[in-house]
């Protein structure tokens, strides 16, 4: 190509100060000017060796790149996923008729991330005025409440997405914090897996929580309360019924930087690394394919474990990993976040889970956390935790 198009690095401020980006980012969409690299303000090198020209495979003039999202998934080794204008609009048009219209929409995450990105690539297309919750110094329930109140007070729909960590937090304030997240039409939740109990919660206090599933790749979520947006395609890739889990779609990207070769896009197909089943006609996800436990020989995937921990009275997060050991290979260990006001004993949680999912999937330790470990948009921290286990199993 002789004029490659340049990605361009985006430092994107926190909280409101994300807002500031919109003229760039609907610059990016239109196909006017750069690329954009979304990365942390005051973090330039945050997704170093990915700015610069694009190559012919990374670009289209008939589609142009609009952004390359900075994602480590769970690997750690960094990856630019390559985003053209259409696959992000697709995406936020898609969202919009599932949700019921285009609406105002309150960004509550850092919009380097696709998640927070996406909420200001709705708030173009739909052409309402975003606003955003000030993070600067963490997310707090009364920062919340104030952004709320100036993005319900607007006509029409309202939205915002969290991750559940968030929305645990709001339901825990309560009060005010809890009446303006009972206000939006949809609260999208997304970027971890969502405990049961917690989604329980959420709904019997009158929040209208919709569970998504998607990535970086897929210009975020594109699986809602297990049921695929109108232009997205879900396939189990096994004999059975349980295997990796295949998206398709119009919301794909284009591949990653450097890398016109990768093997997660396969022809059409996206290879997400998840394991999942269909269970009447919805996606159950099961979490990635390299935190399945192998103890014994047995194969044990952590996010069912995790499902019943949760479901336990005291108990509000949890998250389950392998360590190992030198007779079973690996044992299953797991971090508990209990409620302080009511803590559960671990062994009755042992139990629950031996009850549930057998001997093989009981955790052999549970450790009490104030809060888990986390990284990216709300994501477990689960290569922390296992240092934090030490590899040991009691």
């Amino acid at each position: 190509m002789p004029n490659a198009r340049e990605l361009q690095p985006l430092e994107v401020p926190p909280g409101t100060g994300a807002l500031d980006v919109l003229p760039e980012l609907r610059r990016a969409l239109d196909g006017d000017g750069p690329a954009l690299l979304p990365v942390p303000a005051g973090e330039p090198t945050a997704a170093a060796g990915l700015a610069g020209p694009l190559a012919p495979p990374e670009d289209d003039p008939a589609d142009p790149t609009a952004l390359v999202i900075a994602t480590s998934g769970s690997t750690g080794a960094a990856k630019g996923v390559l985003l053209p204008a259409s696959a992000l609009r697709a995406s936020a048009a898609a969202t919009h008729r599932r949700l019921g219209g285009p609406g105002t929409w309150l960004l509550a995450m850092p919009a380097h991330h696709v998640a927070g990105v996406q909420v200001l690539v709705r708030a173009l297309l739909a052409g309402t005025e975003p606003h955003a919750v000030d993070i600067t110094g963490g997310f707090r329930p009364e920062g919340f409440t104030a952004a709320a109140g100036a993005a319900l007070a607007a006509p029409g729909r309202h939205y915002t997405a969290l991750v559940p960590t968030q929305l645990s937090r709001l339901l825990e304030a309560g009060g005010p914090a809890l009446t303006a997240l009972a206000g939006f039409d949809a609260v999208l939740l997304g970027g971890a897996a969502t405990p049961p109990a917690l989604l329980q919660r959420a709904r019997a206090a009158g929040v209208r929580v919709t569970t998504t599933y998607g990535m970086s790749e897929t210009s975020g979520g594109c699986v809602y309360d297990g049921v695929p947006l109108d232009i997205a395609e879900v396939r189990i890739d096994a004999e059975d019924d349980t295997g990796p889990i295949l998206l398709a779609g119009p919301m794909r990207a284009r591949g990653y930087r450097h890398r016109p070769d990768a093997a997660e896009f396969d022809g059409r197909w996206f290879r997400t690394g998840d394991l999942g089943r269909m269970r009447d006609d919805r996606l159950e996800v099961l979490g990635r394919a390299d935190d399945v436990i192998i103890s014994g020989g047995v194969n044990i995937a952590p996010l069912p474990v995790e499902r019943v921990l949760t479901e336990q009275p005291g108990v509000r997060e949890s998250c389950v990993l392998g360590v190992e050991d030198p007779e079973w290979g690996q044992v299953v260990v797991a971090a508990v976040v209990p409620d302080p006001a009511e803590p559960p004993r671990p062994e009755d949680l042992r139990a629950a889970v031996r009850e549930r999912l057998g001997p093989a999937a009981t955790p052999k330790r549970v450790e009490f956390l104030a809060e888990l470990p986390l990284r990216g948009p709300g994501k477990p921290d689960r290569r922390g935790l296992a240092e934090r286990f030490g590899g040991r199993s009691t």
